[in-house]
């Protein structure tokens, strides 16, 4: 969430932001007077309470009428101090709760506008030209069934749409991905987490995954469990109700999990194959750091994203994500995109959010410099989304006999195998 004090002394920043969100900018003016009600209804109430204790302080040393009066008062005091603590009670709910409908402050150089108004910061590698190399490509689908390692149709009978089995050197490859970007995040001082799937309400609400992302999200209602989209949940509730000293951070920490979405509004995208799928592993990328110094994670995140890409030998640009295709905790955001040949277009592997103090405000974490505690900020960064790294790697490097070259840096975790062979029929 944001703070409320910008709000107060700036609320026509806050209203630029929900308006290049797309969000209802209404929702300023009435977290405005819900929060003035709260302020002035706490007055009142402290106001009854210190004219309550000095009027208790008084019924003992009186006698007769005066006594009498006095405790006449007292009980129309008592009352009055109960109807404001319930008239403060439900001005802090509404207070919170509009609170929480609020998206983060938009950073002042995010571009403008829907999906389509992204602004393209860099392009890497060259795009491989099929047509001068004598074959046409084939997409990943195809690939992997010619390699055998990826089952769509069996995940469907098992599962429904949307789910697969990787197989053969498929799951091998997953297991090589994973294995070299936890070496990656581990060489550049990630501490390398393994995280819960299953996460409680107050985490996924605290990182801002049941707002507008709610659509999306599986939930267990008779646990009252969530699984989550992304680690991301769980590296940010890691430290929720602490207070971190200033000395420690940086803290980063690279977490692999399963990942679950539903997919909600994305009937008929991507119905082929293994790019959009409802269960996938992630290796994610995750920083506290002090808020003056999240701009420069920011851009650290991305070096290490764009690494990753490079080392597999894939294409791609960054984009700078525009305002109404930011997620609710991001300020900022930026994507990288590998292109896929056989679709003609760059798709998104990675993104990297700045989320500023927005979900440790949310989380209660904090950090502690001297006799100063003060929320931190929180950056989250995709190193490695399996299923769609797969579809990159395998429509990138095939070869005009469905082989399929292992890029360098994977050969070590794939028992130094340069190729990825068709399987006899």
């Amino acid at each position: 969430m944001i703070d409320l004090r910008l709000l107060r002394e700036d609320p026509d920043r806050v209203r630029a932001s929900q308006r290049a969100r797309g969000e209802d900018v209404a929702l300023v003016d009435s977290l405005l007077s819900a929060d003035e009600r709260r302020r002035s209804s706490g007055v009142r109430f402290d106001e009854l309470r210190a004219e309550q204790k000095a009027l208790g302080k008084l019924i003992p040393k009186a006698s007769g009428d005066e006594k009498a009066e006095l405790l006449k008062k007292a009980g129309q005091l008592a009352a009055d101090v109960k109807a404001a603590d319930a008239d403060r009670d439900a001005a802090a709910a509404e207070t919170q709760e509009l609170l929480l409908r609020l998206g983060n402050l938009v950073h002042s150089d995010v571009p403008v506008g829907g999906e389509e108004d992204f602004v393209t910061l860099e392009t890497h590698g060259t795009i491989r030209d099929f047509t001068a190399e004598g074959f046409e490509p084939r997409d990943h689908l195809e690939l992997g069934q010619i390699l055998g390692a990826i089952d769509v149709e069996r995940g469907a009978k098992v599962s429904g749409s949307r789910f697969y089995f990787l197989t053969g050197v498929g799951a091998l490859l997953e297991l090589a991905l994973v294995n070299a970007a936890m070496a990656q995040a581990t060489a550049a001082g990630f501490t390398p987490m393994l995280t819960p799937a299953l996460v409680r309400a107050q985490s996924m609400a605290g990182t801002g995954f049941l707002g507008q992302a709610a659509q999306d999200v599986y939930h267990l209602a008779s646990d009252d469990l969530y699984l989550v989209g992304t680690s991301e949940v769980a590296l940010a509730a890691y430290h929720m109700d602490e207070i971190l000293d200033a000395d420690k951070l940086p803290l980063r920490y690279a977490g692999f999990s399963p990942c679950f979405r539903r997919e909600a509004g994305s009937h008929g995208k991507d119905t082929r194959g293994i790019f959009r799928v409802h269960q996938f592993d992630k290796v994610e990328m995750f920083s506290y750091v002090a808020p003056e110094d999240s701009q420069a994670e920011h851009q650290r995140l991305l070096e290490w994203e764009k690494q990753w890409l490079t080392s597999l030998e894939l294409p791609y640009r960054v984009i700078d994500v525009a305002s109404a295709d930011l997620g609710a905790s991001a300020s900022r955001k930026f994507d990288c995109e590998a292109w896929i040949p056989t679709q003609g277009k760059y798709r998104e592997l990675t993104s990297t959010s700045d989320c500023t103090e927005f979900q440790s405000r949310r989380l209660s974490i904090r950090v502690r410099e001297g006799k100063q505690v003060r929320p931190l900020a929180t950056l989250n960064g995709t190193l490695c989304a399996v299923p769609r790294t797969i579809v990159a790697i395998l429509e990138n490097h095939q070869q005009a006999d469905g082989s399929v070259r292992v890029p360098e840096v994977l050969r070590p975790y794939l028992g130094g195998r340069e190729v990825l062979q068709p399987v006899a029929k």
